[in-house]
């Protein structure tokens, strides 16, 4: 009987956890596209990577404020943005 109330007391512990990952940011770019950011003392930086299998037009989306340039990323390759943090949010990638 304890080893299956030990059980149940883990499983809802389990799914009462928040999970360690972000909500996916927004961007038209495909789902193929990986895009993440980290954030610095004084900057913060928003990268893509394709994961596709042909060449891509993205570029970083900035809430707030001004986007990254549009680049031509090659599959394997990643691009990024860096802006100062602050008021401006990382918003995923877009084609362009």
């Amino acid at each position: 009987m304890l080893t299956t109330i030990t059980g149940v007391t883990a499983l809802a512990c389990a799914l009462t956890q928040t999970p360690a990952w972000s909500a996916v940011p927004a961007g038209n770019a495909p789902m193929c596209v990986a895009v993440w950011q980290t954030t610095g003392r004084i900057t913060q930086t928003g990268y893509a990577r394709n994961d596709c299998r042909s060449r891509l037009r993205l570029k970083i989306i900035w809430g707030r404020g001004g986007d990254g340039d549009c680049q031509t990323v090659d599959p394997g390759k990643t691009i990024s943005s860096q802006v100062f943090r602050g008021v401006r949010a990382f918003d995923g990638a877009n084609t362009c």
